[in-house]
């Protein structure tokens, strides 16, 4: 049985991950592909008790190096439990975040040395990358006022507007890097044409597989 597919979707905050996320996971089963959503950190047992960790431990102070060891942690758990099997079976894995955000957040974020988080990738995920990356590309400001509305900040989120264009510029530096599998979507834009630049992407990769 031929692999899956793997599907990633990035983003800063409030690039509108989870609608868009709803969205593709129905055109991909309209288009006859069985489809597994999962998230990072999290989808696992283990992994859901990282996020919690990583997400809501206000008064918890975590090194950025202890956050990089965690994330990976998660996703080598995530990977053995979920994805590979998933892809194993021929079904398409839907991730919400993977490594990128990693370089992201706690590269461009944190400042950790991409050196660093390449060696990490590289053992947990040995040759495996996603097929396809789908970012969600918005202004920082306006990406951190759409977030601002959805109630408490989690820990990220209450970081300051240097942390989140350094993040912002991460996630383009690897997509210019990467243009294949990394495909920038303006979601800055109205949803309708979002999704119509989401379903041109989804279009081209299923037809040309």
């Amino acid at each position: 049985m031929p692999r899956g597919l793997f599907i990633t979707l990035e983003g800063g905050e409030g690039a509108g991950k989870s609608t868009n996320l709803a969205f593709i996971r129905q055109w991909l089963q309209r288009a006859g592909h069985e489809v597994v959503v999962t998230r990072e950190p999290g989808g696992t047992e283990l992994g859901e008790r990282v996020r919690d960790i990583l997400l809501h431990s206000k008064q918890l102070h975590i090194t950025p190096e202890s956050e990089m060891l965690l994330m990976f942690a998660a996703r080598a758990e995530h990977l053995a439990k979920v994805i590979r099997p998933a892809l194993a079976a021929g079904k398409t894995v839907l991730c919400d975040r993977f490594t990128d955000a990693t370089y992201a957040y706690q590269g461009g974020g944190r400042g950790l040395a991409a050196e660093r988080i390449a060696a990490m990738e590289n053992w947990v995920q040995g040759d495996l990358r996603p097929d396809l990356t789908l970012l969600l590309d918005i202004p920082v400001e306006a990406g951190r006022a759409r977030a601002g509305q959805r109630g408490e900040p989690d820990r990220f989120e209450r970081e300051d507007n240097e942390f989140f264009t350094r993040v912002h510029a991460i996630y383009l530096a690897r997509a210019q890097a990467d243009p294949k599998r990394m495909r920038v979507i303006d979601a800055s834009r109205a949803l309708p044409q979002v999704e119509q630049q989401i379903a041109a992407v989804l279009e081209e990769l299923v037809h040309g597989r």
